[in-house]
């Protein structure tokens, strides 16, 4: 793996010279204009916001393997490059309008939000600045403040954008949801739902636009379920179900079936999770009769199929914790039983070695096992005997000792639990990985996540600590 990523890196230095046409012989633009002057403002910004497409351009056509650690390191790449950009730009005299803009941008590129919030706003001021450009920038030093934490004055540039007549969807989606999420993040949602619901009824405008729909469902879906949040951390259990419930319908106007399921999942388990499992289970019925009704034949049976295919955690949300059966290796720590764990919180992460979004996860699962394990959380690692071991079969004494290799070459710090058979993984629904599984300390399953993504990592974390702080 370390002598791929070498050859990658490698590459990378050479793709982006090539990609750029650089002539052999001669330092990428990067850095040869370093302080030269050589190229304007917005050549700069050209190169740096086409580099990743540029990149893959190149991957593609010499047949480079991409993978997630490549596209994170082109990323970054792209961000230095902007960084070192902007780094030229602040070291000329007399920048002028335009070269201002496109230095602000570089910054927004890089992630920068403190420059992306200082130099838009000097743009702003200019008089010789572009109105079309004046509204973008407005929005970018809200949406950098908002980041920033710095409320009032995302706030005031916010509705300074939108006093203005030329405003674009989105923007106004964009600006509204960051503001509610900096809210949120600073435990005020009720500040954070007018912000959240000015956002999804930009979102739900937008979606109107086949041009535009693919992003407006992603800001859709996000404005919407900061809209929920918004409701459902104030208990307003009702105002949150409605939520959830306007985004499936927004899913059956734009025919997205994704959406659809996202949504009705979602509602579902914030019913049961509230205590309101009757209702949740009824919820479920109604869901598989109602998709058939607003989706089309193919849809429907899409949201249908992976509606029951989470029936099992349904039912058992709010029940005692199945034991864990066919326990072979427990390893480093001593075997128990799940009933021993009462007064813990135990998250049962369902994984194998050959799950490459199981590793996605590992290091989210360090970091809590290793930040919260002194507040009650134990975290178990829980997978099974395949009989593959690097590619080649193995028997289980072997299969063991490349476990507890793999364990200590990734350094996770929580207990492996090896099972001989599914029975576990069939009792808890796990048969997808990777599956994680909540327990709260009085020992009733509580939460279930199927796959890795930052939504679904961020809402088992935000579950975590909800638990953690519970009593019994």
């Amino acid at each position: 793996m370390q002598v791929f990523l070498i050859i990658v890196l490698a590459f990378s230095v050479s793709a982006f010279a090539q990609a750029r046409r650089v002539p052999q012989g001669q330092t990428p633009r990067a850095e040869a204009t370093l302080g030269d002057g050589g190229l304007s403002a917005k050549e700069m910004f050209d190169e740096a916001n086409g580099y990743t497409r540029a990149r893959f351009e190149e991957f593609e056509k010499r047949k480079v393997p991409v993978s997630e650690a490549l596209r994170l390191e082109t990323e970054k790449e792209k961000r230095q490059l902007a960084a070192r950009y902007a780094a030229v730009l602040a070291g000329r005299e007399e920048l002028s309008a335009e070269d201002t803009y496109y230095q602000g941008l570089l910054h927004w590129i890089a992630e920068n939000m403190e420059q992306t919030a200082a130099v838009f706003t000097e743009y702003t001021q200019r008089d010789d600045s572009v109105a079309e450009r004046r509204q973008r920038a407005r929005a970018l030093v809200a949406v950098a403040n908002a980041k920033l934490g710095r409320l009032a004055e995302a706030e005031a540039t916010r509705a300074e954008y939108e006093r203005e007549s030329d405003t674009r969807l989105t923007e106004v989606a964009r600006m509204n949801s960051e503001i509610a999420k900096a809210h949120i993040a600073a435990g005020d949602n009720a500040s954070a739902e007018p912000f959240a619901a000015r956002a999804y009824k930009a979102s739900k405008a937008l979606i109107t636009d086949p041009t535009a729909r693919l992003r407006a469902i992603d800001e859709l879906l996000d404005a919407g379920m900061l809209l929920f949040e918004s409701f459902r951390d104030r208990g307003m259990n009702v105002e949150a179900d409605g939520a959830l419930d306007d985004i499936r319908s927004s899913a059956t106007i734009i025919g997205s079936p994704s959406l659809y399921f996202y949504a009705t999942d979602k509602l579902i388990s914030h019913q049961i999770e509230s205590g309101r499992k009757p209702l949740g289970m009824e919820t479920y019925l109604t869901s598989l009769i109602r998709a058939g009704k607003e989706l089309d034949k193919a849809q429907a049976t899409d949201v249908q199929r992976r509606i029951r295919a989470r029936e099992k955690h349904y039912k058992l949300m709010g029940e005692a914790a199945p034991e864990l059966t066919g326990v072979d290796k427990w390893f480093p720590g001593q075997p128990a039983k799940l009933a021993s764990l009462k007064g813990k919180v135990v998250l049962l992460d369902f994984w194998a070695t050959w799950c490459l979004p199981c590793f996605d996860a590992f290091p989210h699962l360090t970091e809590w096992q290793e930040d919260l394990g002194s507040d009650g959380l134990v975290v178990l690692g829980i997978t099974r005997y395949y009989g593959r071991a690097e590619g080649f079969s193995v028997d289980e004494p072997n299969e063991i000792n490349f476990l507890r290799r793999f364990r200590e070459r990734y350094g996770l710090p929580y207990d492996f639990v090896v099972t001989k058979g599914q029975q576990t993984q069939i009792a808890y629904g796990a048969t997808a990985l990777p599956t994680a599984v909540l327990i709260d300390r009085a020992g009733r399953v509580r939460h279930i996540e199927v796959g890795t993504s930052s939504s679904r990592l961020a809402e088992l974390r935000r579950m975590i600590l909800k638990l953690l702080a519970e009593t019994e």
